[in-house]
């Protein structure tokens, strides 16, 4: 693992399962101080009591819809080492409902968690970066941030949002020192379609084939970080049918929007 991480504090959202407890477990044999946030505090305990050197991992419960806790926790944050160098926005929620059977709260739910809860904690944390000069938003996405999909209406859309706000937080502050990588994964096993959304908002509480034939989570965190370290903008990391996909929609979108009408994501 590069030295990159060596020294740094990096705090990961969504960090009690999935993506976020292999990135922490990944993490924590590189000589940093993790923080670790999500909103099951028994789980961020499991967590970290899997990470190497526990007493450099430091716990901070959170829900990211809970905007007005963004500053405090920030605050937290600042008191562990006076400093956060990493921030890597993980927590969210998928979505497995057609739009004709999804209501509205359940639209702005996933808008919530996905991209406002995203954008609360991570403007809460600007002003340090940017006292600093220095600073490294990560921020996991999707492929369904570059191309919507049936039954991913809302959570595409929260995606999509994520890379038009980074986007352009990184035209503005990348001069001034501070980074930006966007990350977009295709199907990782992870238990994230449990707790999908369906139209009504209750959780699916089911593993779907695509989620099951995923990458596996360990693989995915050490691909996603060695492009943080070499401080890519942005990164794919898939399967062949996600990659796919992303080719065809740049270069063929007329032939892939006709082809994702057919494609089984359910």
């Amino acid at each position: 693992m590069s030295t990159y991480f060596q020294h740094k504090t990096i705090w990961i959202t969504g960090a009690s399962s999935g993506i976020g407890e292999a990135l922490a477990v990944n993490l924590s044999h590189t000589g940093c101080t993790l923080i670790l946030s999500a909103r099951r505090v028994a789980e961020l305990e499991r967590v970290k009591a899997r990470c190497q050197n526990p007493e450099n991992v430091y716990l901070i419960p959170l829900d990211v819809t809970d905007f007005s806790a963004a500053e405090p926790a920030v605050k937290q944050a600042l008191s562990i080492n006076g400093k956060v160098d990493i921030l890597i926005n993980n927590a969210g929620v998928s979505q497995r409902s057609l739009v004709k059977e999804t209501l509205f709260e359940v639209d702005k739910r996933i808008m919530e968690i996905n991209f406002l809860g995203t954008v609360a904690l991570s403007k809460a944390l600007l002003p340090h970066f940017i006292a600093n000069g220095s600073g490294h938003y990560v921020t996991v996405s999707s492929v369904t941030g570059k191309y919507g999909t049936p039954y991913r209406s809302a959570y595409a859309a929260s995606k999509h949002a994520l890379h038009g706000y980074f986007d352009s937080l990184r035209a503005e502050l990348e001069d001034s020192g501070i980074r930006v990588t966007m990350v977009t994964p295709g199907f990782i096993k992870t238990p994230i379609t449990l707790a999908a959304l369906t139209g009504d908002g209750s959780p699916l509480n089911m593993e779907d084939k695509g989620n099951a034939g995923g990458l596996d989570p360990d693989y995915f965190a050490e691909k996603m970080l060695r492009a943080v370290a070499a401080g890519k903008r942005e990164v794919a990391i898939g399967g062949f049918k996600e990659k796919f996909g992303l080719f065809m929609k740049r270069f063929f979108p007329n032939l892939f929007a006709e082809m994702i009408k057919k494609i089984n994501v359910r």
